[in-house]
């Protein structure tokens, strides 16, 4: 049984999985995509993670919405799909995420507790602000982090430090979520308490480290941080 955390005075989220669903831009363009729907969201979401650590290992950082955009010119590629009318509305759609259901209730249930909100991204300040005002969670949110700020990103720990900088908290008093397993053993070999938001059922990554709790939405974080 998962034991609830204590003295929380922050919950910092991951935006892209945790609060937006990422797969929500493909979405859009089902009809259009037909039977390559699937495909081309997953390799298309499966390279973008792929091009963030492979472009921290080599030093070659470059930001996010460049690397959406490389991630998704190899998705369609691979499809053998050639357009360019439907690669850019689908880059726009990436501004537009929808955000999962009981994302709202949460944050505001949070807030209400005193909480401190913020987000923590590998997303560009302008993605996220983009996400954030479509999704209408600007009022809840206090505060949006992106890794623009280190130049590197997930799950290096110079990214969780932004955090504990821009809080000017204790990781112990900082839970973080994230539905990306990688990203939630990052942060728990940082020093955060997280809650891994394992919507799709995935299994435990074999790394030096492991999330404090597994949670299927972020419904059950209220609970677990002790507001009722």
């Amino acid at each position: 049984m998962t034991m609830p955390f204590e003295n929380i005075g922050a919950c910092v989220f991951d935006a892209y999985g945790t609060l937006f669903d990422v797969h929500s831009a493909v979405g859009r363009f089902r009809q259009r995509l037909g039977d390559r729907a699937d495909q081309v969201s997953a390799l298309w979401r499966t390279k973008q993670l792929e091009y963030t650590w492979l472009r921290s290992l080599m030093g070659r950082h470059e930001d996010f919405w460049q690397v959406t955009g490389d991630a998704l010119d190899y998705a369609l590629d691979s499809n053998d799909i050639e357009d360019a009318e439907l690669r850019s509305s689908l880059m726009d759609a990436y501004l537009e995420l929808d955000c999962y259901p009981e994302v709202r209730t949460v944050l505001e249930s949070l807030k209400e507790a005193g909480i401190k909100l913020a987000i923590l991204s590998n997303g560009t300040p302008l993605m996220l602000q983009a996400a954030v005002s479509g999704a209408g969670l600007g009022d809840v949110l206090e505060t949006i982090l992106s890794v623009e700020d280190v130049g590197i990103y997930k799950p290096d720990p110079s990214v969780y430090q932004l955090a504990v900088d821009r809080l000017q908290m204790e990781e112990s008093r900082i839970s973080f979520q994230s539905s990306n397993s990688w990203d939630a053993v990052g942060a728990a070999a940082f020093g955060f308490r997280v809650a891994w938001v394992n919507r799709f059922k995935q299994r435990r990554e074999r790394l030096p480290a492991s999330p404090d709790a597994e949670i299927s939405t972020l419904a059950e974080l209220p609970a677990l941080v002790g507001v009722e």
